[in-house]
């Protein structure tokens, strides 16, 4: 979020923070998100990502949320194995 124009896209997993704070920059700058959490998460509640998902389209942004139902806190794995997220960040692209 604090340099969100160094990146074509971003991936966050079992994310969370300030959406305040974080949201505005990273729909100001266009950064597509693709947000993954576990609904079984007992580190972050899915929640945070929801809520941050939320506040970066009211921002204006373009971010998507993917929650996995039976997932705790690895939801990395169904994020990374099952979701074609090498493809999806390579149909983006920063222009100078």
């Amino acid at each position: 979020a604090k340099q969100p124009s160094r990146f074509a896209a971003i991936a966050p997993v079992c994310g969370y923070g300030d959406a305040s704070q974080l949201a505005p920059p990273i729909a100001a700058a266009k950064l597509p998100v693709w947000a993954f959490h576990g609904l079984k998460d007992d580190v972050v509640p899915a929640t945070q990502s929801e809520v941050m998902v939320s506040a970066i389209n009211a921002a204006g942004g373009n971010a998507t949320l993917k929650l996995y139902p039976d997932a705790n806190h690895n939801s990395w794995d169904s994020a990374y194995r099952n979701e074609n997220l090498g493809a999806w960040f390579l149909q983006h692209r920063r222009t100078p």
